[in-house]
Protein backbone atom coordinates (compact mmCIF):
# COMPACT_ATOMS: atom_id res chain seq x y z
CA UNK A 1 0.00 0.00 0.00
CA UNK A 2 1.32 3.54 -0.79
CA UNK A 3 1.82 6.21 1.54
CA UNK A 4 -1.31 8.46 2.16
CA UNK A 5 -0.12 12.43 1.10
CA UNK A 6 0.31 14.47 4.15
CA UNK A 7 -2.26 16.68 4.90
CA UNK A 8 -0.93 20.32 7.03
CA UNK A 9 -4.12 22.12 8.60
CA UNK A 10 -3.86 25.44 9.90
CA UNK A 11 -7.10 26.80 11.84
CA UNK A 12 -8.11 23.72 12.73
CA UNK A 13 -10.49 24.54 15.82
CA UNK A 14 -13.28 26.18 13.55
CA UNK A 15 -16.41 25.09 12.32
CA UNK A 16 -14.87 24.14 8.79
CA UNK A 17 -11.61 22.93 10.14
CA UNK A 18 -13.63 20.21 12.25
CA UNK A 19 -15.23 18.97 9.18
CA UNK A 20 -12.02 18.91 7.11
CA UNK A 21 -10.67 16.71 10.06
CA UNK A 22 -13.46 14.42 9.93
CA UNK A 23 -13.13 14.16 6.13
CA UNK A 24 -9.00 13.57 5.91
CA UNK A 25 -9.63 10.97 8.47
CA UNK A 26 -12.09 9.43 6.59
CA UNK A 27 -10.16 9.48 3.38
CA UNK A 28 -8.10 6.56 2.02
CA UNK A 29 -5.25 8.61 0.54
CA UNK A 30 -5.19 11.22 3.20
CA UNK A 31 -3.22 11.59 6.48
CA UNK A 32 -3.20 14.58 8.72
CA UNK A 33 0.19 15.88 9.67
CA UNK A 34 -0.41 18.75 11.96
CA UNK A 35 -3.49 20.93 12.89
CA UNK A 36 -2.95 24.66 14.12
CA UNK A 37 -4.79 26.03 16.90
CA UNK A 38 -3.61 28.54 19.13
CA UNK A 39 -6.56 28.30 21.22
CA UNK A 40 -6.42 24.34 21.57
CA UNK A 41 -2.46 24.01 21.55
CA UNK A 42 -1.74 20.90 23.46
CA UNK A 43 -5.02 19.20 23.32
CA UNK A 44 -5.46 16.38 21.17
CA UNK A 45 -7.21 16.91 17.82
CA UNK A 46 -9.44 13.54 18.53
CA UNK A 47 -10.94 15.75 21.79
CA UNK A 48 -12.93 17.43 19.12
CA UNK A 49 -13.19 15.03 15.89
CA UNK A 50 -12.80 11.67 17.57
CA UNK A 51 -12.74 10.67 13.77
CA UNK A 52 -9.05 11.20 13.96
CA UNK A 53 -6.83 7.97 15.18
CA UNK A 54 -3.29 9.44 14.57
CA UNK A 55 -3.15 10.73 17.66
CA UNK A 56 -2.51 14.46 16.28
CA UNK A 57 -1.77 17.38 18.94
CA UNK A 58 -3.30 20.83 18.43
CA UNK A 59 -0.35 23.17 17.88
CA UNK A 60 0.17 27.04 18.33
CA UNK A 61 2.19 27.14 14.84
CA UNK A 62 3.48 30.26 13.24
CA UNK A 63 3.81 30.55 9.45
CA UNK A 64 7.73 29.95 9.34
CA UNK A 65 7.30 27.15 11.63
CA UNK A 66 4.33 25.50 9.96
CA UNK A 67 5.97 26.41 6.38
CA UNK A 68 9.13 24.12 7.43
CA UNK A 69 6.65 20.69 8.61
CA UNK A 70 6.44 18.37 6.22
CA UNK A 71 3.27 18.28 4.16
CA UNK A 72 2.24 17.54 0.70
CA UNK A 73 -0.88 19.61 1.00
CA UNK A 74 -1.71 22.42 3.26
CA UNK A 75 -5.13 23.84 3.44
CA UNK A 76 -5.86 27.41 5.49
CA UNK A 77 -8.92 27.58 7.09
CA UNK A 78 -8.31 30.93 8.65
CA UNK A 79 -10.51 33.99 8.52
CA UNK A 80 -10.23 36.45 5.40
CA UNK A 81 -6.66 38.57 6.16
CA UNK A 82 -5.15 35.70 8.08
CA UNK A 83 -3.93 33.79 5.16
CA UNK A 84 -0.88 35.78 3.89
CA UNK A 85 1.86 35.52 6.61
CA UNK A 86 1.54 31.52 5.92
CA UNK A 87 1.62 31.55 2.11
CA UNK A 88 4.09 33.54 2.10
CA UNK A 89 5.60 31.83 4.42
CA UNK A 90 5.47 28.45 3.04
CA UNK A 91 6.47 30.70 -0.97
CA UNK A 92 9.75 31.09 0.81
CA UNK A 93 10.09 27.53 2.52
CA UNK A 94 8.11 25.04 0.00
CA UNK A 95 7.16 26.86 -2.89
CA UNK A 96 6.06 23.65 -4.73
CA UNK A 97 3.54 22.97 -1.99
CA UNK A 98 -0.35 22.97 -2.82
CA UNK A 99 -2.10 25.47 -0.95
CA UNK A 100 -5.90 25.20 -0.54
CA UNK A 101 -6.97 28.93 0.80
CA UNK A 102 -10.35 29.05 2.74
CA UNK A 103 -10.33 32.76 2.95
CA UNK A 104 -11.07 34.97 0.90
CA UNK A 105 -7.87 36.39 0.08
CA UNK A 106 -6.90 35.00 -3.20
CA UNK A 107 -10.35 34.31 -4.76
CA UNK A 108 -9.71 37.66 -6.95
CA UNK A 109 -6.16 37.35 -7.70
CA UNK A 110 -5.47 35.82 -11.15
CA UNK A 111 -2.15 33.73 -10.21
CA UNK A 112 -4.54 31.72 -8.11
CA UNK A 113 -7.37 28.94 -9.71
CA UNK A 114 -10.44 29.39 -8.24
CA UNK A 115 -11.92 25.96 -7.23
CA UNK A 116 -15.31 25.86 -7.71
CA UNK A 117 -15.06 21.94 -9.95
CA UNK A 118 -18.48 21.65 -11.53
CA UNK A 119 -16.93 25.20 -13.49
CA UNK A 120 -13.49 24.85 -14.13
CA UNK A 121 -12.24 21.48 -13.11
CA UNK A 122 -9.41 21.57 -15.53
CA UNK A 123 -7.62 24.53 -14.44
CA UNK A 124 -7.75 22.73 -10.79
CA UNK A 125 -6.07 19.55 -11.56
CA UNK A 126 -2.25 19.83 -10.61
CA UNK A 127 -2.79 22.95 -9.49
CA UNK A 128 -0.36 24.66 -6.38
CA UNK A 129 -2.92 27.00 -5.68
CA UNK A 130 -6.48 27.06 -4.85
CA UNK A 131 -8.49 29.60 -3.92
CA UNK A 132 -11.43 27.45 -2.11
CA UNK A 133 -15.16 29.75 -3.01
CA UNK A 134 -17.36 31.16 -0.54
CA UNK A 135 -20.15 28.97 0.17
CA UNK A 136 -22.99 31.62 -0.67
CA UNK A 137 -21.06 32.18 -4.02
CA UNK A 138 -20.69 28.49 -4.82
CA UNK A 139 -24.38 28.46 -4.52
CA UNK A 140 -25.13 31.36 -6.37
CA UNK A 141 -22.94 30.48 -9.51
CA UNK A 142 -24.08 27.20 -9.83
CA UNK A 143 -27.69 28.66 -9.63
CA UNK A 144 -27.22 31.00 -12.29
CA UNK A 145 -24.22 29.40 -14.80
CA UNK A 146 -26.34 27.46 -16.69
CA UNK A 147 -28.52 31.06 -17.93
CA UNK A 148 -25.31 33.30 -17.98
CA UNK A 149 -25.66 33.45 -21.68
CA UNK A 150 -29.25 34.42 -21.33
CA UNK A 151 -29.66 37.37 -19.39
CA UNK A 152 -31.30 40.20 -19.77
CA UNK A 153 -30.72 42.07 -16.90
CA UNK A 154 -29.23 42.01 -13.07
CA UNK A 155 -30.30 38.49 -11.35
CA UNK A 156 -31.16 39.46 -7.63
CA UNK A 157 -30.29 36.52 -5.38
CA UNK A 158 -32.12 36.27 -1.70
CA UNK A 159 -30.11 34.35 0.41
CA UNK A 160 -30.18 32.67 4.15
CA UNK A 161 -27.53 30.37 6.26
CA UNK A 162 -27.33 28.88 9.16
CA UNK A 163 -24.67 31.24 11.80
CA UNK A 164 -22.08 28.37 11.52
CA UNK A 165 -20.90 31.09 8.60
CA UNK A 166 -20.34 33.61 10.92
CA UNK A 167 -17.69 31.45 12.27
CA UNK A 168 -16.73 31.07 16.23
CA UNK A 169 -15.44 34.77 17.12
CA UNK A 170 -18.30 35.95 18.77
CA UNK A 171 -21.08 38.43 17.05
CA UNK A 172 -24.46 39.35 16.47
CA UNK A 173 -24.54 37.05 13.79
CA UNK A 174 -23.49 33.86 15.49
CA UNK A 175 -25.53 34.47 19.10
CA UNK A 176 -28.26 31.84 19.15
CA UNK A 177 -30.17 34.11 21.75
CA UNK A 178 -29.89 37.16 19.98
CA UNK A 179 -31.11 34.79 16.29
CA UNK A 180 -33.82 33.26 18.26
CA UNK A 181 -37.34 33.51 16.49
CA UNK A 182 -34.92 36.00 14.09
CA UNK A 183 -33.87 36.49 10.50
CA UNK A 184 -31.39 39.07 10.62
CA UNK A 185 -30.29 40.86 7.06
CA UNK A 186 -26.42 41.82 7.08
CA UNK A 187 -23.74 43.39 4.50
CA UNK A 188 -26.88 45.29 2.73
CA UNK A 189 -24.58 46.37 -0.41
CA UNK A 190 -21.57 44.77 -1.48
CA UNK A 191 -21.64 41.83 0.04
CA UNK A 192 -17.67 39.94 -0.39
CA UNK A 193 -19.35 36.60 -2.06
CA UNK A 194 -21.53 39.02 -4.62
CA UNK A 195 -18.46 40.34 -5.78
CA UNK A 196 -17.20 36.99 -5.71
CA UNK A 197 -19.92 35.06 -7.72
CA UNK A 198 -20.07 38.35 -10.03
CA UNK A 199 -16.38 38.43 -10.90
CA UNK A 200 -16.28 34.62 -11.64
CA UNK A 201 -19.59 34.25 -13.99
CA UNK A 202 -18.48 37.88 -15.44
CA UNK A 203 -22.11 39.41 -14.99
CA UNK A 204 -23.38 41.68 -12.45
CA UNK A 205 -25.48 40.13 -9.94
CA UNK A 206 -27.62 41.84 -6.38
CA UNK A 207 -27.75 39.56 -3.65
CA UNK A 208 -29.51 39.89 -0.34
CA UNK A 209 -27.90 37.80 2.62
CA UNK A 210 -29.62 36.87 5.89
CA UNK A 211 -28.86 34.81 9.19
CA UNK A 212 -31.76 32.55 10.88
CA UNK A 213 -31.13 30.39 14.01
CA UNK A 214 -30.44 26.89 12.66
CA UNK A 215 -26.78 26.02 12.84
CA UNK A 216 -25.81 25.08 9.41
CA UNK A 217 -27.74 25.15 5.81
CA UNK A 218 -28.18 27.62 3.04
CA UNK A 219 -30.53 29.01 0.77
CA UNK A 220 -30.71 30.91 -2.18
CA UNK A 221 -33.61 32.50 -4.01
CA UNK A 222 -32.40 33.88 -7.48
CA UNK A 223 -34.76 36.01 -9.61
CA UNK A 224 -32.95 35.90 -13.00
CA UNK A 225 -34.03 38.20 -16.14
CA UNK A 226 -33.76 36.73 -19.64
CA UNK A 227 -33.68 37.80 -23.07
CA UNK A 228 -36.07 35.01 -24.29
CA UNK A 229 -39.06 33.77 -22.86
CA UNK A 230 -38.58 30.21 -21.62
CA UNK A 231 -41.25 27.97 -20.15
CA UNK A 232 -40.69 26.20 -17.01
CA UNK A 233 -40.26 22.91 -18.29
CA UNK A 234 -37.25 24.23 -20.83
CA UNK A 235 -35.49 25.97 -18.31
CA UNK A 236 -35.51 22.62 -15.92
CA UNK A 237 -34.21 21.21 -19.45
CA UNK A 238 -31.68 23.66 -19.71
CA UNK A 239 -30.44 22.74 -16.23
CA UNK A 240 -30.14 18.73 -16.80
CA UNK A 241 -28.20 19.25 -19.82
CA UNK A 242 -26.02 21.87 -18.36
CA UNK A 243 -25.50 19.14 -14.69
CA UNK A 244 -26.04 15.61 -16.01
CA UNK A 245 -22.70 14.74 -15.70
CA UNK A 246 -21.89 16.40 -11.84
CA UNK A 247 -22.41 13.83 -9.12
CA UNK A 248 -23.09 16.45 -6.44
CA UNK A 249 -25.74 18.58 -7.96
CA UNK A 250 -28.83 17.17 -7.39
CA UNK A 251 -32.04 18.96 -9.73
CA UNK A 252 -35.29 18.46 -8.44
CA UNK A 253 -38.63 20.37 -9.93
CA UNK A 254 -39.76 21.23 -6.71
CA UNK A 255 -38.02 24.15 -5.08
CA UNK A 256 -35.72 22.59 -2.03
CA UNK A 257 -35.89 23.69 1.47
CA UNK A 258 -33.19 25.19 3.42
CA UNK A 259 -33.15 21.80 5.53
CA UNK A 260 -32.77 20.10 2.06
CA UNK A 261 -29.08 21.50 2.36
CA UNK A 262 -27.99 20.79 6.05
CA UNK A 263 -25.59 18.03 6.17
CA UNK A 264 -25.58 17.69 2.17
CA UNK A 265 -22.54 17.06 0.38
CA UNK A 266 -22.89 18.47 -2.54
CA UNK A 267 -25.78 20.83 -4.29
CA UNK A 268 -29.36 20.96 -4.81
CA UNK A 269 -31.18 23.15 -7.34
CA UNK A 270 -34.53 23.45 -8.42
CA UNK A 271 -37.84 24.99 -8.50
CA UNK A 272 -37.76 26.24 -11.80
CA UNK A 273 -40.12 28.15 -12.73
CA UNK A 274 -40.89 31.61 -15.17
CA UNK A 275 -43.36 34.47 -14.92
CA UNK A 276 -46.24 34.82 -16.46
CA UNK A 277 -44.66 36.43 -20.11
CA UNK A 278 -41.77 33.93 -19.63
CA UNK A 279 -38.69 36.62 -19.10
CA UNK A 280 -37.94 35.78 -15.83
CA UNK A 281 -37.11 32.70 -14.67
CA UNK A 282 -36.61 31.38 -10.72
CA UNK A 283 -34.28 29.23 -9.40
CA UNK A 284 -33.83 28.12 -5.79
CA UNK A 285 -30.24 26.13 -4.67
CA UNK A 286 -29.18 24.84 -1.47
CA UNK A 287 -25.96 23.18 -0.27
CA UNK A 288 -24.62 22.73 3.16
CA UNK A 289 -22.71 25.96 4.33
CA UNK A 290 -19.84 23.96 6.09
CA UNK A 291 -19.60 21.36 3.52
CA UNK A 292 -19.99 21.97 -0.48
CA UNK A 293 -19.80 25.13 0.80
CA UNK A 294 -16.56 24.75 2.49
CA UNK A 295 -14.57 21.88 3.83
CA UNK A 296 -16.09 18.95 0.60
CA UNK A 297 -15.03 21.38 -1.90
CA UNK A 298 -11.71 21.82 -0.41
CA UNK A 299 -11.40 18.02 -0.23
CA UNK A 300 -12.58 18.11 -4.07
CA UNK A 301 -9.93 20.20 -4.60
CA UNK A 302 -6.72 18.67 -2.79
CA UNK A 303 -8.09 15.35 -4.59
CA UNK A 304 -7.86 16.79 -8.23
CA UNK A 305 -4.36 18.88 -7.26
CA UNK A 306 -3.06 15.72 -6.46
CA UNK A 307 -4.22 13.46 -9.45
CA UNK A 308 -6.70 11.58 -6.86
CA UNK A 309 -10.33 10.63 -8.17
CA UNK A 310 -12.37 13.84 -7.44
CA UNK A 311 -14.63 12.28 -5.36
CA UNK A 312 -12.08 9.89 -3.18
CA UNK A 313 -13.03 10.10 0.42
CA UNK A 314 -16.49 12.41 0.07
CA UNK A 315 -18.68 9.54 -1.62
CA UNK A 316 -18.37 6.00 -0.25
Amino acid sequence: MSEPFLVGLIGARGHTGRELIRLIAGHPELMLAYAVSREWAGRAVAEIAPEDQDECIFEALGPDEAARRRADVVILAVPDGAAKPYVDALEREAPHRIIIDLSADYRFDDGWVYGLPELGRKKIERAKRIANPGCYATAMQLALAPLVGRLDGVPAVFGVSGYSGAGTKPSPRNDPERLNDNLMPYALTGHKHEREAAHHLGVRIRFMPHVHPAFRGLIVTAHIPLKETLTASVLAEIFEEHYSNEPLVTLRNMPPELKDGAGRIGVMIGGFDVSDDGKNAVVVAVEDNLLKGAAVQAIQNVNLALGLKELTGIVQ
